[in-house]
């Protein structure tokens, strides 16, 4: 019967173990995690389409991408037809005069893709693969020192309540050691929470910064269409 009823003890003790379940995120930060995700999945697309929409070669200094630019190898042939025909020929001056004009246009765009890469493909990178996946990946140690917290503080409360019983032996060594490991896994996990906290908020209080990314691109791409050479 008594060790029917020190079962039925201990069993009590486990359920009310799995009952302290310490949440990892409050409300807020569940939100913003909500919205971390979001916002990794458009940077991550954008940033896939954005490169398929440059025409350069990326990662090369400005001779190496106007070298392979479909404009450049169109003014090139044009040039190299002029000398052909001859330069004093009405053909031969037309296609001179408009090799010559898409060689700026290749350079034009040169400029406008190299700072395109340089103020919007980049940040998205490093915003979608580097930025959030860091916050992410803090977000599952955390989620891991919450479990050690909770672990920890269930065998200090079972260690504490056999403790009282009279048949223990120097309860007290024990039941100090766990408290100590209880409170620096407690500690370990405020700090890491504290950090977390701060790096999720201070990611929304950026996304100004993100969308600034869009607009730069569209101030580039506003100037290279109000430029003179798109009339020539």
């Amino acid at each position: 019967m008594k060790k029917q009823f020190n079962r039925m003890r201990q069993l009590a003790n486990q359920t009310v173990g799995r009952a302290e379940k310490t949440e990892v995120l409050s409300e807020d930060l569940l939100q913003v995690e909500k919205r971390l995700d979001l916002v990794k999945q458009v940077s991550h697309s954008t940033h896939k389409k954005l490169n398929a929409c440059l025409q350069g070669q990326q990662g090369t200094d400005m001779e190496k991408r106007s070298k392979k630019l479909p404009l450049t190898i169109l003014a090139q042939c044009m040039e190299e037809g002029a000398a052909v025909l001859g330069e004093d020929s009405l053909l031969g001056k037309m296609l001179k005069l408009c090799g010559e004009t898409e060689e700026k246009l290749a350079q034009e765009l040169i400029q406008f893709e190299y700072q395109i890469e340089r103020d919007v493909v980049e940040p998205l990178y490093v915003l979608a693969e580097v930025d959030i996946p860091n916050i992410q990946k803090q977000r599952k140690h955390l989620a891991k020192l919450v479990l050690d917290m909770d672990s920890a503080r269930t065998r200090y409360q079972q260690s504490s309540k056999s403790s009282s019983h009279p048949s223990t032996l120097q309860p007290g060594a024990k039941s100090e050691s766990l408290r100590e490991e209880m409170e620096e896994t407690a500690n370990r996990m405020e700090i890491c929470r504290d950090q977390l906290s701060a790096d999720m908020y201070n990611f929304m209080a950026k996304e100004i910064d993100y969308a600034n990314y869009f607009q730069t691109r569209r101030g580039w791409r506003s100037r290279r269409l109000a430029s003179p050479w798109r009339n020539t």
